[in-house]
């Protein structure tokens, strides 16, 4: 061996005593003391940090494709408190007319609002549930009892009493203006009376002598303050059912006395209330079904001054059967028959039970016949005899309304927006151990090198640096 090979063997030993002895110091010192004596210690890499987890996110909005949820499940109310007797347009209410009705029908079992798909391309529909404030509180019990079906029609009528209360006197009709202008696609409903007293059994002649005075104009006043009324409370759509079952005998306003007269002072109205600026009225012609008093042709009061053409069409008289009402003369087939002549819209304002008690053939034919026709819109009379939800007397009745019309047009969910992840932190990288250049390791033994943190690793040139 040569002598400068010798020599550095010695070194070497040297070196591996003085790294042993001089340990201690190495790990406490730190890196700088360990870097000058020429010892490094190789550490064991430290273990990665944990990702941490993105929360839970309840009720995340399902991936496209999925089922929607169920809808949570509509409570049945319970009974429908009491109703007042209200006075029926065109019937008086018998003296033992119930106040009121259960709201699901004794023994019959709950309809699954499920079972019926939203049909959007089916008629607008509301019901007639009270003249005033309760009227438009009972629109969300009735469409809550629907399972959520949209009711978009509101619907009531102008006391035919006074000239201040055909007028729209402030406070009656507020109410109803604030319910239609809560969503744009609703559609407020209004019957006004031709005539005060009108239903104060006021004989022909004088019927005949209050239409020619409303031809004349007389009464446009009062038509021009009602419109500037209605415009007043931003409801300038309104539908007006102007005049309504004028073929008949009950009202003053009725067409029999003066056919001729009563058409000029419908025009009348119609080029008054058009007349106030803003205005975007629509005026419903609207007899009751079948002759009556008068055929309701001879009433009508030519296209320019009707929007659209409507009937009430109550389940009368005693016996008749759905298809005699479809074929009657002036009865339901020649009414959507003579609104397509005239290329007029169609309506039910009026429609329910009635002569035949609990008829749900004729619940369930209805229904249908306003499907198919598409009326621009229709509303129940529901109140007893008529009704379905306020009247307990026509049980099988209300289940087929019901079983039709529950989560008709009702709202779709909005879907909730799908939540962004949250990000993981990225996991530490691991450093890469690395042995210094001319750094031999040391095996000192398991203990030894638990204690130091990591092997001990002595560079072979620090000797002769120090030279």
């Amino acid at each position: 061996m040569a002598p400068q090979q010798q020599r550095r063997s010695r070194s070497q030993r040297l070196a591996l005593v003085a790294a042993t002895v001089t340990a201690t110091a190495v790990l406490a010192s730190g890196p700088v003391f360990a870097a000058g004596l020429g010892v490094v210690v190789v550490a064991d890499p430290p273990a990665p940090t944990p990702a941490v987890p993105a929360p839970e996110v309840s009720g995340p909005a399902p991936s496209p494709g999925a089922a929607a949820p169920e809808p949570p499940a509509v409570p049945e109310p319970p009974a429908a408190p009491a109703v007042p007797p209200v006075p029926e347009p065109g019937t008086p209410a018998g003296p033992d007319q119930p106040a009121g009705g259960s709201a699901v029908p004794p023994g019959l079992p709950p309809v699954d609002p499920s079972a019926v798909p939203p049909a959007k391309d089916l008629p607008a529909f509301g019901a007639y549930l009270d003249y005033g404030p309760r009227g438009v509180a009972r629109i969300a019990e009735l469409s809550r009892w629907l399972g959520g079906a949209d009711l978009r029609v509101g619907h009531t009528y102008l006391p035919g009493d006074l000239w201040s209360n055909i007028e729209g006197r402030p406070g009656f009709l507020d109410v109803w203006a604030d319910w239609r202008r809560k969503k744009d696609d609703r559609m407020f409903v209004l019957n006004v009376p031709m005539a005060e007293r009108n239903e104060a059994g006021v004989p022909d002649a004088e019927v005949r002598r209050l239409l020619r005075q409303g031809a004349a104009g007389e009464f446009d006043h009062h038509y021009r303050a009602l419109a500037e009324r209605l415009v007043e409370l931003k409801v300038p759509d309104t539908v007006i059912v102007l005049g309504w079952e004028m073929n008949g005998i009950t009202y003053t306003h009725r067409c029999g006395p003066d056919p001729a007269a009563w058409k000029q002072y419908w025009n009348r109205i119609v080029t008054a209330m058009r007349a106030v600026p803003g205005q975007k009225f629509k005026f419903d012609f609207t007899p009751t079904r079948g002759r009556d008093a008068v055929a309701w042709t001879r009433c009508y009061p030519g296209d320019d001054t009707v929007d659209i053409i409507g009937m009430d069409s109550y389940d009368q008289p005693s016996g008749i059967t759905f298809d005699e009402q479809i074929k009657e003369p002036y009865g339901l087939q020649a009414h959507v028959d003579f609104a397509k002549a005239r290329g007029k819209q169609i309506s039910y304002p009026e429609w329910g039970l009635f002569r035949n008690g609990d008829n749900a053939e004729y619940m369930r034919r209805m229904l249908a016949w306003m499907d198919e026709h598409k009326p621009l819109y229709n509303t129940l009379t529901d109140y007893c005899p008529h009704g379905v939800w306020q009247c307990g007397q026509n049980p099988r009745a209300s289940e087929i309304y019901r079983s039709v019309l529950t989560g008709r047009d009702a709202p779709e969910p909005t879907p909730k927006p799908t939540p962004e992840p949250t990000p993981k932190p990225e996991p530490t990288p691991q450093p890469t151990p690395t042995k210094p250049a001319n750094c031999s390791p040391l095996e000192l033994g398991d203990w030894v090198e638990h204690w130091l943190g990591g092997k001990l690793c002595v560079r072979l040139d620090w000797w002769s640096r120090d030279k």
